[in-house]
C-alpha cells in the first residue's frame, strides 16, 4: 500500500468533534452543518468539578464528554457507525490502514501535543482533539484537521504518540467513521432530541456542579480563590477557566454562539420563530460569558488577586447562571407541532 487517497472534502469548522462529525456526513452526501451536527449531538453543556484535576487544576467543562457529540448525532439521525479503541498500537494502525483500502475517512481522537503541523502555542496537553485521517502517502497519513483551513499530513510516528498520549482522558487509539445512511433521515425528530437532551442536562441534574447550576457552583468556588490559594495558583485556575471556555470551548463563549446558530437553523428547519427568539437570547448570553473571559483576563495578565474584582466576576457569572437557567427551562418546555 504505497498510497491511498480518498476524495474527502476538507471544511474548516471551529470545534473540532463538531466539525468532524459534519465533514464525515458531508463526505456520504449529507450536509449537516457544524452547528446544527453539534446541537443534534447535544453537545453544549457545564460542569465545575474541583475534586478532578486535570495537570493539576480543577476540571471545567463547556461540553459534554469527548465521543458523545458523534454517538448522540449518528444516534438520532439513525446512521450506523462504529467506534472502537484498541490496546496495542499495531491493532490500531492495521485496522487503520485496513479501513483507508476500502475508502473509509477515519475520524480519531488525538493528543493536539503530539500534533507538529499546529502551531507551536497551541500544542499542549489536551487529549481530546479529533481529526480525519483520509489518506496515506509512504509513512505518512492525510490529515483533515477541522480546525485548519487546509489538510496536510502527519508521520506513523507522530500519529502513534498523538493516539496513544497518557494522560485524562488517554485516547487509546479511538477511531469512529461512518457505515451507512439510511435512504430517509428524520431531521425534525433528531433536532428535537438534541434540544431535549441539552436543556435538560442544563436544568435537572440534581448535583449542583453540573448544568445552570454548575456556573453558580463555579462563582461561589471563584470568590474563595484570594483566600485560599497564593497568587500563583489563583491566577492558574482563572486562566485555566477562560482557557476551557474560548479555546477548548471554540465556536464563542463556551460554545454558546454556536448553539445559538444551532438554534437559528433549527427554527427554520423546523419553521419555529420561538427558537429564534431563543438564539438571540443565547447570543446576549454569549456575550456575557465574554465579558467574563475579558475581565479575568485582565486580571492574570495584572496578576491582581484582590478579592473585590473576583467578587465582581462572581457576579458576572451568577447572572449567567440566572439567565441560562431559565433559557434551558424554557427550551425544555418546546415540542415538536
Amino acid at each position: 500500500m504505497n498510497e491511498i487517497n480518498i476524495p474527502f472534502q476538507h471544511h474548516q469548522s471551529a470545534h473540532c468533534e463538531s466539525g468532524v462529525t459534519s465533514n464525515l456526513l458531508y463526505h456520504y452526501g449529507l450536509k449537516v452543518s457544524e452547528p446544527l451536527a453539534f446541537g443534534i449531538g447535544s453537545g453544549l453543556f457545564f460542569a465545575h468539578i474541583p475534586f478532578i484535576k486535570v495537570n493539576g487544576i480543577p476540571a471545567t467543562t463547556y461540553r459534554v464528554w469527548p465521543g458523545q457529540i458523534f454517538k448522540k448525532c449518528m444516534s438520532r439521525l439513525d446512521i450506523s457507525y462504529t467506534m472502537k479503541s484498541f490496546r496495542t498500537e499495531k491493532d490500531a494502525f492495521d485496522t487503520l490502514d485496513q479501513l483507508l483500502e476500502q475508502q473509509i475517512p477515519v475520524g480519531m481522537l488525538t493528543s493536539v501535543f503530539y500534533l507538529p503541523y499546529l502551531p507551536q502555542a497551541f500544542r499542549f496537553r489536551f487529549n481530546a482533539h479529533n481529526i480525519v485521517v483520509f489518506g496515506k502517502v509512504g509513512n505518512s497519513y492525510l490529515v483533515s484537521d477541522p480546525v485548519m483551513d487546509y489538510t496536510t499530513t502527519i508521520s506513523k510516528e507522530d500519529l502513534t504518540f498523538a493516539r496513544f498520549a497518557k494522560g485524562v482522558p488517554e485516547p487509546n487509539g479511538k477511531i469512529y467513521y461512518i457505515n451507512k445512511i439510511p435512504s430517509q433521515i428524520n431531521i425534525e425528530s433528531a433536532i428535537f432530541k438534541g434540544i431535549k437532551q441539552t436543556s435538560s442536562w442544563m436544568t435537572k441534574i440534581v448535583i449542583p456542579i453540573f448544568g445552570a447550576k454548575g456556573i453558580s457552583y463555579l462563582a461561589n468556588k471563584l470568590i474563595q480563590y484570594p483566600n485560599k490559594y497564593d497568587q500563583r495558583k489563583t491566577i492558574q485556575y482563572l486562566g485555566n477557566i477562560i482557557r476551557m471556555q474560548e479555546e477548548i470551548g471554540t465556536g464563542g463563549a463556551g460554545f454558546r454562539f454556536m448553539y445559538a446558530a444551532f438554534l437559528q437553523e433549527a427554527s427554520k428547519i423546523l419553521n419555529r420563530t420561538e427558537l429564534s427568539d431563543t438564539s438571540k437570547r443565547l447570543t446576549a448570553i454569549g456575550d456575557l460569558w465574554r465579558n467574563f473571559a475579558y475581565e479575568s483576563g485582565k486580571i492574570c495578565k495584572q496578576r491582581t488577586t484582590e478579592l473585590a474584582t473576583f467578587n465582581e466576576l462572581a457576579a458576572l457569572l451568577k447572572d449567567i447562571s440566572k439567565q441560562e437557567l431559565n433559557l434551558f427551562n424554557e427550551l425544555f418546555k418546546f415540542k415538536l407541532k
